[in-house]
């Protein structure tokens, strides 16, 4: 299959060291076969450290340090996997992410928010809604449910009203989306796992009503363009797309009611709410699990 990818993929890299939330701090990081394999063929030097810094406990992972940092992360912010033995010995997890894939009549890639560079690049660009071929995977081909036309129809709901507000109205229409009382998110919101406990608190400032100033509806379309390319491409009926649609809705109202409690107005800061919100939701299933049904 053709893997494609949002033509702004091309412009991430890692920014490592400069990173101000690491991915080495924080996260579980588990070990898939192929590369505990070459981890187990490495011997001295190294090679050691990194034995030593295994644990075979259910799935293989590496044991965490003092504030959860990866055992390998330097005091610069550096890999010293990468430095000591190369970038082929990364683990699949730390390869790929922040990326994840969807699989349907095509392979698709995309930059998941949780990684603020990753957030910073979508939020500043506004082809979401253009694809480009990267390569092939050898993925056997879904074709149960046309998940990228019924995302197209939004895309194309977003492009052509007149601003960003009668977009969203036309799709809360046409998909019969029901916003529900705040009182029932709150209590969702506050029943949820959390990886900081602050977030909890801060998540308590929803409200369907905030919205913030019209000049800053560019970052709620690309943030909802990238909630739909990221959980609706995959649906496997009709009824499954728009209970993943109103799911995707409400992490817009919940980005949007953040921005405005904490008055968010630049890049950087916008991009950090939209960090926060998609590693305690996106990246935990229970809690996009609990939001979702």
């Amino acid at each position: 299959m053709k893997l494609y990818a949002p033509k702004y993929y091309r412009n991430f890299k890692c920014i490592a060291d400069k990173c101000k939330h690491s991915c080495c701090i924080g996260w579980e990081i588990d070990i898939d076969k192929t590369a505990l394999r070459k981890y187990k063929k490495l011997k001295g030097g190294y090679g050691d450290v990194i034995s030593d810094s295994i644990s075979m406990e259910e799935t293989p992972h590496f044991k965490l340090g003092e504030h959860d940092r990866c055992p390998h992360l330097d005091e610069f912010g550096l890999c010293k996997i990468i430095i000591n033995v190369g970038e082929d010995y990364l683990c699949d997890i730390c390869r790929e992410h922040p990326r994840f894939y969807n699989y349907t009549s095509v392979a698709e890639v995309g930059l998941g928010m949780s990684c603020e560079e990753a957030a910073r690049v979508i939020l500043s660009s506004s082809d979401y809604d253009e694809f480009e071929c990267i390569g092939e995977v050898d993925i056997e081909e879904n074709t149960d449910f046309n998940g990228l036309a019924a995302r197209g129809e939004i895309y194309k709901i977003l492009r052509n009203a007149k601003d960003y507000k009668k977009g969203l109205k036309e799709i809360y229409s046409k998909y019969q989306i029901d916003v529900c009382k705040d009182e029932k998110w709150l209590e969702a919101l506050d029943s949820l796992e959390y990886l900081d406990e602050k977030h909890r608190k801060l998540f308590g400032n929803y409200s369907s009503k905030n919205r913030p100033d019209l000049k800053y509806d560019k970052y709620l379309e690309r943030f909802l363009a990238y909630l739909i390319y990221r959980h609706t491409t995959e649906a496997v009926d009709y009824d499954d797309f728009v209970l993943r649609l109103s799911f995707c809705l409400f992490c817009e109202r919940l980005f949007a009611s953040l921005m405005c409690f904490k008055k968010a107005e630049e890049l950087n800061d916008v991009a950090t709410l939209a960090r926060i919100i998609s590693e305690e939701i996106e990246y935990s299933e229970d809690n996009t699990e609990a939001l979702m049904y």
